[in-house]
């Protein structure tokens, strides 16, 4: 899948972010759909192809949180989020429930369309540091279906906890700084975000470590970051 062939859905219950939004995106050569709140936004979800969607937190009914709990129930399409500033705690929260990036409003469309790019072509493809299958430990990745596994049961990720997951297994041994990991996964301008490796390192315990509260496999460095141990 290409760029331009993508389809995004866009939920919010602002007409002016959604007129704005299509019109910027369909410039960019992307087929968008939008729905003016959580509920119909699902039902355009359910009943087409959707590439890759953004929504806003704060909508009436059903919020934005839970509509991404909804989406990862059965889906790893991935999702963008728009939160007001200052919003830490919503937006960690959206992060938990499965978002994979969160754009600040007001922003500014080229900024937006940066982070719908480097998600789909992550999506698309694998990340530059793992182009080939990769064995280590416990663990088995197939970059091509973008597909890992642990002993032998593979792992329900989304598209950014694997490419953490594929860039921990690449590095792994080796002492990793939070700087380097956001740098890596979720690009340059995100080294001053941690909550993002907070958030998705939790997640990723949760799937990988048979107790995530005393991790076997992702170890904490204090004070550094990460250390990915892949051993049996």
């Amino acid at each position: 899948m290409s760029e331009r062939q993508a389809r995004i859905l866009v939920v919010d219950d602002e007409p002016q972010i959604l007129r704005v939004l299509r019109r910027g995106l369909e410039g960019q050569g992307f087929e968008v759909a939008t729905a003016p709140d959580a509920e119909s936004g699902l039902d355009i979800f359910k009943s087409s192809a959707v590439n890759l969607i953004i929504t806003d937190l704060r909508m009436p009914g059903l919020g934005g949180v839970e509509f991404c709990g909804r989406i990862r129930q059965g889906s790893t399409v991935p999702i963008i989020v728009l939160s007001v500033k200052g919003d830490e705690a919503t937006k960690v929260q959206a992060l938990d429930a499965g978002a994979d990036d969160y754009v600040t409003k007001p922003f500014g469309i080229d900024e937006l369309l940066a982070r719908i790019r480097a998600l789909i072509r992550r999506t698309a493809g694998s990340p530059a540091s793992v182009q080939a299958p990769l064995e280590v430990g416990d663990f088995k990745l197939d970059p091509d279906q973008r597909r890992i596994s642990v002993s032998g049961r593979e792992l329900q990720l989304t598209p950014k906890e694997y490419d953490l997951l594929a860039f921990l297994m690449a590095n792994h041994g080796r002492v990793l700084t939070h700087k380097a990991i956001l740098s890596a996964v979720w690009g340059a301008n995100s080294t001053e975000q941690p909550e993002y490796l907070r958030v998705f390192v939790g997640q990723l315990r949760k799937k990988i470590e048979a107790d995530p509260r005393q991790p076997r496999y992702l170890r904490t460095e204090p004070w550094i970051g990460y250390r990915f141990d892949p051993a049996p």
